[in-house]
């Protein structure tokens, strides 16, 4: 079992930079508390990479305020940015940018398959990943911030669940905020609100996608029934050891929040089937791509973590995505193709069968039932502060985001004092990547009119 360290927390590490075409890279590394409770407790190590333009001098690099994003997730590294494009070319025209690999992914003591047996058994690793939700994340932030930069405040740029984090800084510590960008990332913050109102909220947003994308490509829409009576009669692994059952396929809905998913899903479908000596069966260029779709190994703390960044009533989540999906026989994927009607695919969700079907979770069903158990999760936003804040914050809220429900989104954004808003049907909830530029510069100017 790994020793837990007991170190004041430390300052930057020691740099090292590189240099790329337009870009010069820059590497940190900080100790923090696992616990921020328990500061002289355990230290974790978390990476960030700083980026500047190529050309930069030092007195300039120095003059710049800096711009700190938080990626989307849960469980996702910060962008390995090559060479200088979409918002972080525009970010670079007047910031130096923070790329932070929140903990446990990425380079900050990455927590998976491999690294979480050193902490022990299933409830040691349960009560591990306890300490990894956005309340912990914006105190990294916090300690970060003032190890680079002392008292004075950054800009944060969140996407998607890394704007969650960015209202849970504003609610927890917005005396270190200049200014707040969120792309896609505004959670519901009313207590209310809960994880199964999250999902009652999604479905009827996956079969909408579904359905438009069946309307686009309607020859999918038979290529999916067929797929359904295949996976019925045959077992099918796919290239990294997942099985491929009706409901993981039916999970490659996730592709349909992305501005360019649903031609995507098409392109994968389209190649699903080949013959052989034993009939049709499953192409091994498709199996390969839907394990890229589907496989959790990069990303494991998605799977674990995602339905707790909506716990802050103290109750378990208690898988509620498949508690609610009960409420939704539409989606019940047998039953269509008896019916003949268009099996209907799902998105962001996570399932307790996923233990099972995917290789990366196997051998952490136990802490993902121990996790979906857990009670006692504390509150992430404080509402009333956030109806006082002073911070200047703009969003860009998209009109059918698959993920991210547009009517909470709206109501968290009368719910935050001074908070402007672009709702804009133009993107989906990539919107930050493929508006890129122009989607950062939009948000700037919003937050400067709201300084007046």
């Amino acid at each position: 079992m790994q020793q837990a360290s007991t170190a004041v927390p430390a300052g930057p590490g020691a740099a090292t930079t590189v240099r790329q075409p337009e870009l010069l890279l820059t590497d940190y590394h900080f100790d923090v508390p696992l616990d921020h409770k328990a500061p002289g407790g355990e230290l974790i190590r978390l990476y960030a990479r700083e980026v500047v333009a190529a050309g930069t001098s030092g007195t300039e690099r120095d003059r710049l305020p800096w711009l700190l994003y938080l990626q989307g997730g849960p469980g996702c590294a910060a962008d390995r940015p090559v060479g200088r494009s979409g918002w972080l070319d525009r970010a670079l025209d007047e910031y130096r940018v923070l790329l932070l690999d929140q903990r446990g992914t990425g380079r900050s003591t990455p927590a998976n398959r491999q690294t979480l047996p050193l902490r022990g058994g299933p409830a040691e690793q349960a009560e591990y990943l306890s300490h990894f939700r956005a309340d912990a994340i914006v105190r990294d932030c916090e300690l970060i911030r003032r190890q680079l930069i002392g008292d004075r405040p950054w800009t944060v740029l969140g996407q998607s669940f890394g704007g969650f984090c960015a209202v849970n800084y504003l609610s927890q510590a917005p005396e270190g905020l200049d200014a707040v960008l969120i792309a896609g990332g505004l959670p519901a913050v009313d207590r209310g609100t809960d994880v199964d109102a999250v999902y009652r909220t999604a479905y009827p947003r996956m079969e909408r996608k579904t359905l438009a994308h069946y309307a686009r490509y309607p020859q999918d829409a038979e290529t999916v029934r067929a797929l359904v009576r295949h996976l019925a009669d045959h077992e099918e692994v796919l290239t990294d050891g997942t099985r491929l059952t009706v409901p993981a396929l039916q999970q490659l809905g996730f592709l349909l929040g992305t501005g360019d998913g649903s031609h995507r899903l098409h392109y994968l479908l389209e190649d699903a089937f080949v013959p052989t000596a034993d009939g049709p069966r499953l192409a091994d260029a498709f199996r390969e791509q839907v394990a890229a779709v589907l496989s959790r190994a990069a990303s494991p703390l998605f799977s674990l973590l995602l339905e707790s960044i909506y716990a802050q009533d103290g109750r378990a989540t208690d898988w509620a995505a498949e508690r609610v999906r009960a409420e939704f026989p539409a989606f019940d994927a047998g039953k269509a193709v008896a019916e003949d009607r268009p099996v209907l695919l799902t998105g962001e969700t996570v399932h307790p069968w996923m233990l099972d079907t995917h290789a990366a979770l196997r051998p952490l069903r136990g802490t993902a039932e121990l996790l979906a158990a857990r009670t006692g999760w504390g509150p992430l936003y404080d509402t009333e502060r956030l109806a006082r804040n002073t911070v200047p914050v703009a969003a860009v809220i998209y009109h059918d985001d698959l993920y991210v429900d547009t009517g909470h989104s709206l109501a968290t954004a009368r719910a935050i004092r001074g908070l402007r808003t672009w709702v804009t049907d133009e993107f989906e909830h990539d919107g930050i990547r493929a508006g890129g530029r122009r989607v950062l510069d939009r948000l700037l100017r919003l937050v400067r009119d709201e300084r007046g």
